[in-house]
């Protein structure tokens, strides 16, 4: 994942991080094999002993995992494959539970959201990597965005997340259970991890008052394609301190401290 790194030194009243990118995605290719089912469940076992895979197989302490269980030996079939057994699993979010914003947080565990058959992306991703790893399956989470052309997926103008799964002879595949599809060529894909808590679009120390609020905005619009030269943009940094007459913070007076030895 790439990531961008800054501290404010300086006491200040606002911050605001803005990003400005343009994409060109690329079509997007579904995984075909000609591997028999078996053939790649065979393939899945040696990866599980192999160390890039063993973060995405890991699985959380969870308390419906018997229920779990139950699900996936209800809805799988042994002879169909890796890739459309994640499918399936992926539907079975997507019909089971209810898309409902405000009932969940960045903190809420999977047996809450198991309980509360409810959620938002962040949730329903989760719930799938807890089913897809039960199976065996490396799976990993993903944060991005989503450009529906005419307003018809879940998840529009905000981060949006889904799944991607190792599949055998093919590489990795991206399933999105909010909106029951393979990932598609309108999914813009920033960061992956082992869950939520590794894609964060912001992350850092915050040292001041506890009341300060955060907000966020996402707008996303098709636009042509552009040539190299207006490609062409150099990353620009600006920070203006809002009260630089405020007292240094003893965090300023530490580091401070620090460049004098």
């Amino acid at each position: 994942n790439k990531v961008g790194i800054f501290s404010v030194i300086e006491p200040i009243t606002e911050l605001i991080i803005e990003s400005d990118i343009d994409i060109e995605i690329l079509p997007v290719i579904i995984p075909a094999t000609e591997m028999p089912a078996q053939q790649q469940w065979e393939k899945l076992a040696e990866l599980r002993e192999q160390f890039p895979y063993m973060d995405f197989l890991a699985q959380e302490n969870f308390e419906y995992e018997e229920e779990v269980a139950a699900v996936i030996k209800q809805v799988i079939n042994p002879s169909l494959s890796p890739f459309e057994a994640a499918q399936l699993l992926s539907k079975y979010v997507y019909d089971n539970f209810e898309y409902t914003k405000g009932v969940t947080n960045v903190e809420t565990k999977v047996d809450e959201i198991w309980k509360l058959k409810a959620g938002v992306c962040q949730d329903f991703a989760h719930m799938l990597l807890v089913m897809l790893r039960k199976l065996g399956i490396p799976a990993r989470y993903v944060s991005g965005y989503i450009c529906p052309k005419n307003h018809e997926l879940r998840g529009e103008g905000a981060t949006h997340a889904w799944v991607e799964v190792c599949v055998p002879f093919f590489g990795w595949a991206g399933v999105d259970p909010t909106n029951n599809c393979i990932v598609s060529d309108r999914h813009v894909r920033l960061a992956i991890g082992r869950s939520f808590s590794d894609c964060t679009p912001v992350k850092g120390t915050y040292k001041g008052s506890s009341e300060h609020t955060l907000e966020v905005s996402v707008s996303i619009e098709n636009g042509q394609k552009k040539t190299e030269e207006e490609k062409a943009a150099t990353p620009v940094f600006s920070y203006t301190s809002k009260n630089p007459g405020l007292q240094t913070n003893s965090y300023r007076r530490f580091m401070e401290i620090q460049q004098q030895q």
